[in-house]
């Protein structure tokens, strides 16, 4: 079998699919490229996949799309969006959305990604009345390029991401979740592409990665179960 997923859920889905065989499952090898792209290669349909895992809204505009098998969708994750800054660097309060707005304000840069939480920060800057305030300052990461990285680098002071891509990356240090009242959580979600010849297998390991089996996983790579 062959899949294709978002940067988002790449650790994941690594730690799932090597448990699923393990355990005698078929062999799958998930390819992991931005959201944004992985979405666009199962919409050409040029490619054969099985499954694709990408952010629940994403998978619904496949399957509208037919790309995606009508009711094939299965969420499978919860993944929160967190704050970093450079290791060493002073930690900015993030405790309230008052707090968070003023660390935006007084941060030198700011990085986001082009998947759901980049989108959702966007709109965030906007509602507080931001965004062109900060637009200079803004550096949005390419796709596939994690901002976890760019913060390590130095090229950015305030990151915002999925926790699961920040906790593994050296040379940051990560400040938190966002709070309740701004918190930006994604549903990761995966769908039987149209066309598959795995279909039976497919669905195999889909009710896997959906079972309470695989939970620990999930909460390993700074997911919670959808």
């Amino acid at each position: 079998m062959k899949g294709i997923s978002s940067m988002a859920t790449r650790q994941v889905l690594a730690d799932l699919t090597a448990a699923w065989q393990a355990g005698g499952g078929e062999a799958i090898t998930i390819e992991s490229v931005g959201g944004v792209d992985a979405a666009q290669r199962v919409q050409a349909g040029a490619e054969a996949f099985d499954l694709v895992f990408l952010a629940s809204n994403a998978i619904d505009k496949l399957q509208a799309a037919g790309r995606v098998v009508a009711d094939s969708k299965v969420d499978l994750m919860l993944s929160s969006t967190a704050v970093a800054v450079p290791a060493g660097a002073a930690k900015p309060d993030i405790s309230s959305e008052d707090a968070v707005r003023a660390a935006v304000l007084a941060a030198a840069s700011i990085g986001y990604s082009t998947g759901p939480s980049g989108v959702a920060l966007q709109k965030l800057f906007e509602r507080w009345g931001i965004a062109e305030q900060i637009q200079s300052r803004i550096v949005q990461a390419k796709p596939g390029v994690p901002v976890g990285s760019m913060v390590a680098s130095g090229e950015v002071a305030l990151g915002f991401q999925q926790l699961s891509e920040l906790i593994h990356v050296t040379g940051i240090e990560i400040v938190g979740a966002l709070p309740e009242a701004i918190a930006i959580d994604t549903v990761f979600s995966a769908g039987l592409v149209t066309g598959s010849t795995h279909a039976d297998a497919a669905q195999q390991l889909l009710a896997f990665m959906a079972s309470p089996k695989a939970a620990d996983a999930k909460r390993k790579q700074g997911m919670e179960p959808a």
